[in-house]
């Protein structure tokens, strides 16, 4: 049975996460499909960014000194991508990866200055290299917002023609059901910190074709039940090899990493 490895935000313990960086390191290492988040700017762009601040990753902070709290939703695409998103990581080295030489001096340097992207960029690099990607839409304030943020994200992979590349996700269950509304045949997929009960009821009820569940909350039964139906299971975020193999031994659909450069040795090795 073959496990997807999916790499997490990119290949984020090799370069700043959700960056076209950590996608190029992602695609380089062998992961089977790259996992993003996306959100709306001021000016409602689509953003890939992961956390509601940008100041854990980028240098807002400086450069937009009395514009606290630095909220995603209160810049516009074209001042988000004056910042650097790439210089938090070298200066932290979040994973250990560049002290284990894991990164090397040429890759530290090129991610200093770093943009982040939009959607579009995402998905054309996606395309560009005949590959998949699992977007998910983070929570935002304000149900126009989320509405606006799903149409948004619907129109540009249908746009695109990338409905047989995405793997559409969410802990925000009522984006998935207007994603299902606006787009009957793309995949979605129910994220979710807690263990849903009776999954396969939900799942089916959601429309959804796949169950993102934290690691914590898969039980070896509970998998081959889903998977015996027809539903696919992506666990997340699983960086031990120990974890990771358990999984694998589980039959899961397949685990989103940290470190696909880990999870590829051991779908590979004997």
């Amino acid at each position: 049975m073959t496990i997807l490895n999916v790499a997490h935000r990119g290949a984020r313990s090799l370069a700043p996460e959700n960056t076209i960086a950590a996608a190029r390191k992602a695609l380089e290492v062998g992961a089977g499909m790259w996992e993003l988040d996306v959100q709306l700017t001021a000016d409602d762009e689509l953003l890939v960014m992961h956390d509601p601040k940008l100041t854990r990753t980028s240098d807002v902070g400086g450069r937009f000194p009395q514009r606290r709290p630095w909220r995603v939703d209160g810049f516009a695409l074209s001042e988000i991508q004056t910042l650097d998103c790439g210089g938090w990581f070298v200066r932290q080295d979040p994973f250990g990866q560049i002290a284990a030489g894991a990164v090397s001096a040429a890759e530290t340097d090129s991610y200093l200055g770093l943009r982040a992207p939009t959607l579009r960029q995402a998905l054309e690099y996606t395309i560009d290299n005949g590959w998949t990607v699992n977007i998910e839409l983070k929570h935002l304030t304000g149900d126009d917002k989320g509405r606006l943020m799903v149409q948004k994200t619907i129109d540009l992979i249908t746009a695109l023609g990338m409905e047989q590349r995405v793997l559409l996700s969410s802990f925000n269950h009522d984006y998935l059901r207007q994603a299902r509304t606006l787009a009957p045949d793309l995949p979605i997929a129910a994220l979710s910190l807690f263990a849903i009960r009776r999954p396969i009821r939900y799942l089916t009820n959601l429309g959804a074709q796949a169950y993102n569940p934290r690691q914590g909350a898969v039980r070896r039964r509970m998998v081959a039940a889903l998977r015996s139906s027809g539903l696919d299971v992506y666990v997340w975020t699983v960086n031990n090899e120990k974890a990771m193999r358990r999984l694998i031994g589980m039959g899961v659909t397949g685990i989103i990493t940290d470190f696909p450069q880990s999870l590829c040795g051991l779908l590979v090795g004997p």
